[in-house]
């Protein structure tokens, strides 16, 4: 008999698998089709008895899945003994409690618990740890980029955080410099990295669907006589009349300084199609450029859009960051002078907070609703008198958030300097466009 468990691919018609061993093994016919598709992920646990009989010990519903999808094979690990499983479990626990362990080492201790059917759930309780670090540590062992990452050295979120970019080289490539050299800095990067990737699909869709609808995309418009392409704002026809969209030939997708993208009618080719030149000015604009932008002004728009979608990044880094400080067992050291300097010099953060962004702060659960003057973190007060200094807490930062806009760099005022100082006091790394707002005030004092 062997001396340690070994794993077999099995036909799973051919295991023996115990009458009533489990109250929750109904198939689903959701369940069957998944088994089906991918087959058994992880192997089923099972002893092979002496007259060469192979009994299923952890997995059983698994087990039956694979026969119903008409699987051939499956992965079992034989143990040596009903015992054996339980045996592993417990050395397992031992290591983890008795170990100083590395995340890396953890995330394999756990690993080799669900190998053998234990769950999230159970290894939480036989361990100590909460389910959402062993499911982290879990689902960075499901990957290889995952497995790879822990293998360096790198922690689980980190491993997990290059998981989530394993198809893109060149961001894995800026994510693992950042962990190298300015780790406190990864959060941002990486919620930069996401946002870049939403803005690029939805790029893609938007030019997807026009071209779909036999609409011409181009890459470029220009400003002045000089540009093949204008808008249809730009122009005048043959005729004279101002050009409408219903003119245009093409559009051209722009992306304005909130980082949204859309599409606008172009004529491309203008000149040769009878149009000339549309100077006006109107409700809200002024005249039309006669040329292109300048170097100046072209360098001028792109620190404008780049600093506005970071900061946008930086919101939900922030907001995030705000609901795990909430999250803690102590509220943070001086919450008190923060909350009552911000209802005496910045009155607007009490009065005017939004209630979904306080209510997530501090982690209340909710259900969303249309309904006039809904205020969820209201609803979480009036039913629990527990930690109401969070509460209080995500009132103000909530309060605070608000007077935060995307393009808040640009005219950064006490009310963001004294928010975002304060949670850099408490432990928040302030990212780049942040910091422009925090060395305001030094600019302000030299003037």
């Amino acid at each position: 008999m062997n001396a340690t468990p070994t794993l077999e691919m099995l036909d799973p018609a051919t295991l023996t698998v115990d009458i009533n061993v489990r109250k929750d093994a109904a198939l689903t016919v959701e369940f069957i089709a998944s088994i089906k598709e991918h087959g058994v992920m992880e192997p089923v646990i099972a002893h092979r008895k002496d007259d060469g009989t192979v009994h299923v010990l952890m997995g059983q519903r698994r087990t039956r899945a694979a026969v119903e999808a008409a699987r051939e094979t499956i992965p079992v690990m034989i143990i040596n003994s009903p015992e054996e499983a339980e045996r592993i479990v417990t050395q397992v626990v031992e290591n983890i409690q008795r170990t100083e362990l590395t995340e890396a080492d953890e995330a394999d201790a756990y690993h080799q618990l669900s190998l053998i059917g234990v769950s999230a759930a159970a290894i939480a309780k036989k361990t100590g740890r909460t389910k959402t670090t062993v499911e982290s540590a879990l689902k960075a062992k499901s990957t290889n980029t995952g497995t790879a990452a822990l293998g360096k050295g790198y922690t689980v979120e980190e491993a997990l955080i290059l998981a989530e970019f394993e198809d893109d080289a060149d961001a894995t490539d800026e994510l693992e410099s950042v962990i190298r050299d300015e780790a406190d800095m990864l959060l941002h990067v990486t919620q930069q990295l996401r946002d870049k990737r939403d803005r690029a699909a939805a790029l893609a869709a938007l030019t997807a669907e026009l071209e779909a609808a036999g609409t011409t995309v181009v890459p470029d418009c220009g400003y002045g006589e000089d540009s093949e392409t204008l808008r249809v704002t730009s122009l005048k026809r043959a005729d004279g009349e101002a050009a409408t969209d219903e003119d245009g030939n093409a559009v051209y997708i722009e992306t304005d300084y909130r980082g949204e993208h859309s599409a606008v009618a172009v004529v491309t080719g203008w000149q040769e199609l009878g149009y000339t030149l549309r100077y006006y000015s109107g409700y809200g604009t002024s005249s039309a450029p006669k040329g292109p932008m300048t170097e100046e002004q072209k360098a001028e728009r792109k620190t404008l859009i780049e600093n506005n979608k970071l900061m946008q990044s930086a919101t939900t880094v922030r907001r995030e960051w705000v609901k795990n400080l909430l999250a803690r067992k102590q509220a943070p050291k001086g919450w008190q002078y923060f909350t009552v300097h911000a209802i005496t010099h910045h009155p607007e953060t009490a009065s005017g907070y939004e209630g979904k962004v306080a209510a997530e702060m501090v982690g209340a659960k909710f259900e969303e609703s249309n309904q006039w003057a809904w205020n969820p973190l209201r609803d979480h007060v009036a039913k629990t008198t527990a930690r109401p200094e969070f509460a209080l807490i995500a009132l103000i930062c909530a309060g605070y958030e608000k007077t935060i806009q995307k393009d808040s760099w640009r005219s950064p005022s006490q009310t963001h300097r004294d928010y975002l100082n304060q949670l850099v006091t408490w432990g928040y790394t302030a990212s780049e466009v942040e910091q422009i707002i925090i060395d305001s005030d030094q600019k302000t004092e030299a003037a």
